[in-house]
């Protein structure tokens, strides 16, 4: 047998490993470039009324929760009863960006489902999501009280991450300050 023989299992043995090791990667463990970078600037209307405008300093002088979220988004759903409880925690605020949304359609999902937010950020055009790596809903941040993004969580929030990840975090952002 001739060397060119090969080369199809070769390419296949290639393409397996390769494989191998991308299923071996978290993908809701995402990496960041603004990870221990301040929070991008930003000025966005409120989901509840337009004409309030909220910027980055709103995440300044507390630890924040950022989560992203749209009513159109399935695992939106599964999440939010644990952002529900996380809301009746203390040591931190919760702030929404309802993503490509439209405003009745976010405001009607959040009176329907339960709001957890102390503020939702309005972003339909998806600025502010851009300008901090959004890839996809739900996604959460961790921001401490200078304003540096800590964290970054892809994908929809299960209790045993909040236990495991994010309070720990919180607890460890509110003894460095």
């Amino acid at each position: 047998m001739t060397f060119k023989a090969f080369i199809p299992l070769l390419i296949f043995v290639v393409f397996c490993v390769a494989l191998a090791i991308g299923l071996t990667r978290d993908p809701a463990k995402l990496p960041s470039q603004l990870i221990d970078q301040p929070f991008p600037d930003f000025a966005q209307s409120t989901l509840f009324d337009e004409t309030q405008i909220v910027d980055q300093s709103l995440l300044k002088g507390q630890i924040s929760v950022v989560n992203v979220f749209g009513s159109w988004c399935t695992s939106c759903i599964y999440e939010h009863p644990g952002l529900m409880e996380m809301q009746k925690l203390s040591g931190f605020q919760m702030v929404g960006i309802n993503w490509r949304d439209k405003r009745d359609a976010g405001q009607n999902w959040l009176t329907k489902n339960g709001n957890p937010y102390d503020v939702v950020i309005f972003d339909p055009a998806s600025v502010l999501a851009v300008d901090i790596g959004v890839v996809g809903a739900p996604e959460t941040y961790i921001v401490d009280k200078t304003g540096q993004i800590r964290y970054k969580f892809s994908g929809a929030l299960t209790p045993e991450i909040v236990v495991r990840e994010i309070l720990p975090l919180i607890a460890k952002l509110h003894e460095e300050a």
